[in-house]
């Protein structure tokens, strides 16, 4: 049978919501419903953190307590009323992205399941120059929300010092985010360059309980995540309600409340009342526009005192200049034997230009974050890498894959010694309904001696056309057990 929908008029838009019951927050009780009706009691606030800029979705199609995807790619099925901003990879592919303008859009895409809202720091006008830094606190385990908050206040005092204005937020999670509106004419590595400037001006002031190392062996306290300002890289907007049991909202604050906020007071129950009083604390965000060029100066002291660089996220190509991307612990070369290539965010040039002739010639393999040929398929049909790739496991979550991982290491401890971060190659499956994970070694950085073979797949939990199973068939694959398949009406295809 059908599923119930039901029509809202929002703004002269109707926007179906498919299975309006169906519950998102299971220990709160929320269902879909209740979730577009938050973001329509919060839409001018939401909206001043996403309107205008291109949106990755996070899609938690079976609620808060299951693994999401994201979907960078607009759906088919978006409404001509929305529109799209086509972003441009390092691997030289490009995606046309959603742009929410309005109420409506809010509710369209929360219908998708899309509670946790990402926007891009750029505008759909310009997707080269970010307006907007983002200072992202993220303590380390054990740190107490009160050293966050304290964290925040010394944030504010380094920004005063270079003429920026911040607009603090709870990030929902564990953190605390302040946004930055600046100029749109700096890069994205000039920004992601002033982030850097702005955590270790943080840290100097505030040592015992701040940090910008990089690799959690290195950090103590509250950690200033620059690397939030790196392409591609998107945090929860003001508003969005994030994956707790109780429904926590990133929630705007005056800096006057940073000192005694309470993170759970914020939830998708509380907040539409205390928005109605209150109003929107972030409302004054895009009058206060700043400029980098304190910033950029500072950076440059620190660099010309020896501080260059700082290490980028894995996914990135290893850059020029940037400092060995290898835990201090498990170093075993020499420095300057870790030197990297990479310009601005992306590959080598030569790389950079042989992949997007490729990507526009149509190759399908032009996207490899590698500088190798890429993978084709072997006489028997089946792909075959001609890099040291070995394939560990697949399952329905994350932790299933990265439990494999352990087992692989404590198997092969001196190849494990070998691997650098950005070896370990996390892939999220998408099927019609459901997400599932695989996790692949680049085993590159061994030594051919020390290399593993491929071994059975551990853990192997996943089918091929794991997101065409039933709720039931998928269940069984989780208890471990292979199921006996069905035919699937066309009644029964599966929505958000």
């Amino acid at each position: 049978m059908p599923s119930r929908k039901e029509i809202l008029e929002i703004g002269g838009r109707e926007v179906s919501i498919s299975n309006p019951d169906k519950v998102y927050f299971p220990r709160a009780g929320h269902t879909k419903l209740d979730l577009v009706r938050y973001f329509l009691a919060v839409a001018d606030g939401a909206l001043t953190g996403v309107r205008g800029r291109p949106m990755a979705l996070k899609r938690f199609v079976d609620g808060a307590e299951k693994e999401p995807f994201f979907q960078k790619r607009a759906p088919d099925n978006k409404p001509d009323w929305m529109r799209v901003a086509t972003l441009t990879f390092p691997s030289g592919r490009t995606a046309d992205e959603l742009v929410v303008d309005e109420a409506a859009g809010l509710a369209w895409i929360a219908n998708l399941g899309c509670m946790d809202l990402n926007p891009h720091p750029v505008r759909a006008e310009d997707l080269d120059h970010p307006d907007e830094l983002r200072v992202d606190l993220d303590p380390v385990p054990g740190v107490p929300w009160s050293q966050v908050r304290e964290v925040a206040l010394v944030v504010q005092e380094s920004l005063v010092a270079v003429g920026l204005t911040g607009w603090p937020k709870t990030s929902g999670s564990r953190g605390i985010h302040v946004n930055v509106r600046i100029e749109p004419r700096w890069t994205y590595p000039q920004v992601r360059r002033a982030a850097l400037a702005l955590a270790r001006d943080v840290e100097r002031r505030a040592p015992a309980i701040a940090t910008s190392k990089w690799w959690k062996e290195e950090r103590h306290g509250v950690f200033l995540d620059y690397n939030q300002n790196a392409k591609d890289r998107t945090v929860a907007s003001a508003y969005s309600v994030r994956p707790t049991p109780d429904a926590r909202v990133s929630f705007p604050l005056r800096w006057d409340e940073v000192p005694h906020v309470v993170m759970e007071d914020f939830t998708l129950a509380t907040v539409p009342a205390i928005y109605a009083q209150r109003g929107d604390a972030g409302a004054g965000i895009d009058e206060a526009v700043g400029t980098l060029d304190a910033l950029l100066e500072l950076s440059a002291r620190h660099e010309a005192e020896g501080e260059g660089d700082a290490p980028w996220p894995p996914n990135y190509a290893k850059q020029e200049g940037e400092p060995p991307r290898v835990q201090p612990s498990r170093m075993r070369r020499k420095p300057d034997e870790y030197a990297g290539r990479g310009k601005d965010g992306g590959p080598p040039p030569e790389v950079a230009e042989q992949r997007a002739a490729a990507v526009a010639a149509g190759d399908p393999n032009a996207g490899l974050t590698t500088e190798w040929e890429g993978s084709r398929p072997s006489p028997t049909g089946r792909r075959k890498s001609s890099i040291p790739v070995i394939e560990l496991g697949r399952a329905p979550t994350r932790a299933e894959v990265y439990e494999g991982l352990e087992r692989w290491k404590a198997r092969h401890p001196e190849a494990a010694a070998h691997l650098e971060p950005a070896d370990v190659i996390e892939t999220a499956m998408r099927g019609r309904a459901y997400a599932w994970y695989r996790l692949r070694l680049n085993l590159i950085h061994v030594p051919e001696d020390l290399r593993p073979p491929q071994e059975p797949l551990d853990p192997d939990a996943a089918p091929d056309d794991w997101g065409s199973l039933s709720d039931d068939e998928r269940a069984a694959w989780m208890a471990g057990r292979k199921p006996t398949r069905r035919a699937r009406t066309s009644s029964e295809e599966p929505d958000a």
